[in-house]
Order: structure tokens, then C-alpha cells, then sequence
């Protein structure tokens, strides 16, 4: 199972039409050491920073 989601990750990432990459303005979360409140806490931390700047 791991091996068919790591070929077709590869596949959907080298792909000529729509590759499959993050936006050039994403901020990408380290989630290794973080439980699953933390992780959600920094996402909505993050989007809180972001729509802030937005208002101003």
C-alpha cells in the first residue's frame, strides 16, 4: 500500500498538466513533533496572521 500511495505521489508531482505542488505563497507545517490540537492551533494561528494582514 505505501509503495502504490509513494508511485502515484511521484506520478501526480512530475506530471506536466496541473503537477501537483504547493502555491507559491503556502506555508508549509512541520506536524512531526506536534499533537493533533497543536497542529490545528498553528493552522488557525496562521490563518488568523494571514486574514489580519489582509485587513490592514
Amino acid at each position: 500500500m505505501l509503495a502504490e500511495v509513494v508511485e502515484r505521489d511521484a506520478r501526480d508531482m512530475g506530471r506536466a498538466d496541473a503537477p501537483l505542488k504547493p502555491a507559491a505563497d503556502a506555508v508549509e507545517i512541520d506536524t512531526s513533533a506536534l499533537s493533533i490540537g497543536e497542529a490545528v492551533a498553528v493552522a488557525l494561528a496562521l490563518v488568523a496572521e494571514r486574514l489580519g494582514a489582509q485587513a490592514s
